[in-house]
């Protein structure tokens, strides 16, 4: 299969969707900050991943420019910021919501999106609310959403999301 971390931080992620590709699959790991690109693709070499993994430096959004539509079978976005990087440097609605949307053209019919939302002092609501309406406006004959919040956490937990692409869509 074809799986993608369209945000591909230090790579944990791209190399875990590695392992689920299979013999003739491949991962794909996108990130914007060149120091995080080569970690990814250091950490791809040394789990063995090298010729099934990359990761490319590229914002989120460009997704298409590296994942013909229709040919994913996941999509992976942890949102908010590089671990142990600068956070002003972070993920906004700007670019989030153009990410979303070429993420699910990237999908085939049965593929999964998955992403985790973050709020709080740094980010703050507005990317995570606006990915919130946008999963709430897509139409149930094409997907299935499911948005996974934890009762008993504070409102700024991790909130992770799924997007299912119906079948014949």
């Amino acid at each position: 299969g074809v799986y993608v971390a369209a945000t591909g931080g230090k790579g944990h992620h791209t190399v875990f969707l590695c392992g689920g590709a299979g013999y003739g699959g491949g991962g794909v790991g996108g990130e914007r900050i060149a120091a995080a690109v080569e970690a990814t693709n250091r950490r791809l070499a040394a789990a063995g991943y090298g010729a099934v993994g990359r990761a490319l430096c590229r914002d989120h959004r460009d997704l298409l420019s590296v994942v013909a539509p229709g040919t994913a079978d996941c999509v992976v976005f942890n949102f908010g910021w590089l671990p142990g990087a600068d956070h002003s440097v972070h993920s906004a609605a700007a670019t989030t919501l153009p990410a979303l949307e070429a993420a699910l053209a990237a999908l085939k019919p049965g593929g999964v999106l998955a992403a985790v939302l973050y709020s709080g002092k740094v980010i703050g609501e507005g990317e995570k609310q606006a990915a919130l309406r946008f999963f709430e406006s897509l139409p149930l004959a094409r997907y299935t959403v499911l948005v996974c919040r934890f009762a008993n956490w504070a409102d700024t937990a991790p909130l992770p999301c799924f997007v299912l692409k119906r079948a014949g869509c």
